[in-house]
């Protein structure tokens, strides 16, 4: 079964475990995004009773090590999906906590299929703690602009990452971290590109290394850079050659 909505709510601690002690048998499914008077210990306690949640939705200060450890313990269940949104409203003003590359090691050992999905709304300089060593993200979405060096670390650190979706990253050429990514990200099948520069004929290598896997591709027309080997017009047919299918960039609207 799945908690009362309480996503959003002035829910905290003590509610929380009042909740739990009279579901923790039946708990699969708890969303826990926006509870901003729960501390990682409410959740903690949730992780620590309900050995049946098989899928979990929180916000990223809410996640510690010892939650990990408490959803990679025998008694739990394998769990399916784990959602972590990362968010900044200020910029310099929240502080984001570094988690042990052995608490992932251990929650991926027990839960060896798991989708973690990742939300980032930082800001660039607010990325320091992230990718730094191999992280298990299967599907990863950056809301705000993201540098090169990070898109780089991310082909360094997700092997295991399915989906990627960039919103802007100041138009800068992202040549080298993509096919760093098509390299390394054996498992991608959807990428989806927003005011991200790449030329031409890196996005042609970028596709053709990933090939038929692709099922999702999108990126703007606008942010393709032409270049000695490629035009916009050859484009299209290239990128369809690779991926067996008709394939068009999208065009930005124009009202």
């Amino acid at each position: 079964m799945d908690l009362p909505k309480i996503d959003g709510t002035p829910v905290d601690d003590p509610s929380l475990k009042v909740l739990v002690a009279n579901n923790s048998d039946t708990l699969k499914l708890l969303k826990m995004s926006s509870c901003p008077h729960v501390s990682p210990a409410g959740i903690l306690c949730v992780a620590d009773q309900c050995h049946g949640l098989r899928e979990l939705a929180l916000n990223y200060h809410l996640l510690s090590d010892e939650l990990l450890l408490a959803l990679s313990s025998e008694k739990h269940v394998r769990l399916e999906h784990l959602r972590i949104d990362v968010v900044s409203e200020n910029p310099g003003q929240t502080h984001f906590h570094t988690l042990e590359k052995s608490s992932w090691d251990a929650f991926l050992r027990h839960s060896p299929k798991v989708n973690l999905v990742m939300y980032f709304f930082l800001y660039e300089e607010e990325f320091d703690p992230f990718f730094r060593y191999e992280t298990p993200v299967t599907h990863l979405y950056f809301g705000r602009s993201v540098s090169k060096e990070v898109l780089g670390r991310v082909g360094m650190t997700c092997p295991r990452l399915v989906e990627l979706v960039v919103c802007a990253n100041g138009l800068r050429p992202l040549d080298e971290e993509l096919i760093r990514i098509a390299e390394r990200c054996k498992n991608l099948s959807a990428i989806g590109l927003g005011e991200c520069g790449v030329s031409c004929s890196a996005f042609v290598e970028f596709v053709k290394m990933c090939g038929g896997r692709l099922s999702q591709l999108s990126i703007m027309e606008e942010v393709l850079i032409p270049d000695q080997k490629y035009s916009l017009e050859q484009i299209h047919w290239e990128v369809s050659k690779h991926l067996g299918r008709v394939w068009f960039p999208d065009m930005m609207p124009t009202w």
